[in-house]
């Protein structure tokens, strides 16, 4: 399935939008200059996920996913599987799983989650 064309405001339509890697970098690291170095960035993170052999969701937002000609940096939500454990993880994919060590050493705003995390029995919900 394609991804879907920018509305009038430069933005992807609101939803999930499911792509292979290879199409993302395609379609948004077109160009020049810091298009380019952002998505060799996006595609070392995926390859330090995917090294984990617990990735089961990469979801992309912010301005990487947008017709900006410069996007700041890369923004990231890496879904683990309920099997892994930071500790297991290759050396070289630690980072990932420290936001600003993330920041620091790949320019990209990395958080992690697991699918169950939010939705278990501890969960809290904040209100004002």
């Amino acid at each position: 399935m394609a991804l879907p064309d920018f509305n009038q405001s430069g933005d992807l339509p609101t939803g999930v939008h499911r792509a292979a890697v290879e199409e993302v970098a395609a379609r948004f690291g077109r160009g020049f200059g810091k298009r380019r170095l952002v998505t060799q960035r996006l595609l070392h993170i995926y390859d330090l996920a995917k090294r984990t052999q617990h990735l089961q969701r990469f979801v992309l937002f912010g301005s990487y996913i947008t017709d900006k000609p410069e996007p700041r940096d890369v923004d990231v939500t890496v879904v683990m599987d309920g099997h892994s454990q930071l500790d297991d993880c290759p050396a070289e994919s630690s980072g990932l799983f420290d936001h600003a060590l993330a920041q620091a050493r790949y320019g990209a705003s990395i958080f992690w989650t697991r699918p169950n995390t939010l939705l278990n029995n501890s969960a809290k919900v904040l209100r004002d």
